[in-house]
């Protein structure tokens, strides 16, 4: 009895090594499987990254010496011109030198849909696009404003030689602003106190929750209308005897391309592929826009829908691979 009850454990110890090896190799078996699924999943991931880049970027005039063949070159400058926005000053600045620079290059047209923005940023561009006129006199740039180019992006406009425009697009705004809110009288309401304490006798000035102050009003006017007047006077050189004398052009007035043809503001209309072929002479259009960096580009042209194909092809869910 005893040898027969050794003999049934031993072949109950058998079977279930040999029940736990199949069982290990199977896990094993769908673990390579699993890592080679990952693996040819990526490889394709990898693959529509090269497409992309292949078939996208290189339409793309952003570098010198790409281009292959006469053309005019194209810079956008959209949205409110500040440092931290598309429209900065070094990144409009950049692609107008690129355009310049190309041996390619027919004309430059400058195209412009802002509503200004920082004169700063404004006058940085203007003083560009003057030293480079001056350094490539044989290449012309041609503003062509397409719903508007006000306050600051007329500031820009009009340092090319000529500027075009819709009928319809909004010309003008040449004046400064300086805005905010004033809170003293709803802090009284409420019965609040402001306790402001400051190192130097100007450091609070125009404190919205303080009493307005004639001598620091008067401060402000006279740097406003400081730089009113390199406004007017930039528009005054780039524009010429073409301006004509009108009270209400510095006013801070704008004005749609229609009218503001009548009073020298522009000098024509048409879109940006009419100027290259009527005007130019070179229909070929190659855009010198700088871009944002590639990969951001990507994410922001697919978003969140692309993260969540991504992670379906990729087999996961909550950070774990299924």
């Amino acid at each position: 009895m005893m040898g027969s009850d050794s003999n049934s454990d031993r072949n109950e110890n058998w079977q279930g090594e040999i029940v736990n090896r199949l069982a290990f190799a199977a896990l094993n078996e769908q673990r390579r499987t699993r890592r080679w699924n990952i693996f040819f999943r990526s490889l394709f991931i990898a693959y529509l990254f090269l497409l992309f880049f292949a078939f996208y970027l290189p339409e793309r005039g952003d570098k010198v010496g790409i281009t292959g063949g006469k053309h005019t070159a194209l810079v956008d400058l959209k949205g409110v011109i500040a440092d931290n926005s598309d429209a900065n000053a070094d990144d409009i600045v950049s692609g107008l030198r690129s355009a310049f620079k190309d041996k390619n290059t027919v004309g430059v047209i400058l195209r412009i849909n802002s509503p200004g923005g920082s004169p700063v940023q404004s006058a940085y561009i203007y003083n560009e696009i003057k030293r480079l006129r001056t350094k490539y006199p044989d290449k012309k740039l041609y503003t062509v404003v397409s719903d508007m180019a006000a306050s600051g992006g007329y500031y820009v406009a009009s340092a090319a030689d000529e500027i075009y425009a819709n009928q319809s697009s909004i010309v003008g705004s040449i004046g400064v602003l300086m805005n905010g809110f004033g809170f003293v009288d709803a802090m009284e309401k409420l019965g609040i106190e402001r306790r402001l304490y400051t190192a130097g006798k100007y450091k609070g000035m125009l404190d919205p929750f303080s009493e307005i102050k004639p001598d620091e009003v008067d401060h402000v006017k006279t740097m406003l209308n400081e730089i009113h007047q390199q406004f007017i006077s930039a528009v005054r050189e780039g524009r010429g005897d073409r301006l004509k004398e009108n009270e209400n052009i510095f006013s801070g007035m704008f004005w749609t391309a229609e009218e503001g043809k009548k009073l020298g503001l522009v000098d024509g209309f048409g879109s940006a592929s009419y100027v290259a072929r009527e005007i130019i002479k070179q229909e070929k259009i190659v855009d010198y826009t700088p871009q944002p960096d590639y990969l951001e580009r990507f994410a922001e042209r697919f978003g969140a829908a692309s993260a969540r194909v991504l992670a379906q092809v990729l087999g996961t869910k909550g950070g774990t691979i299924q």
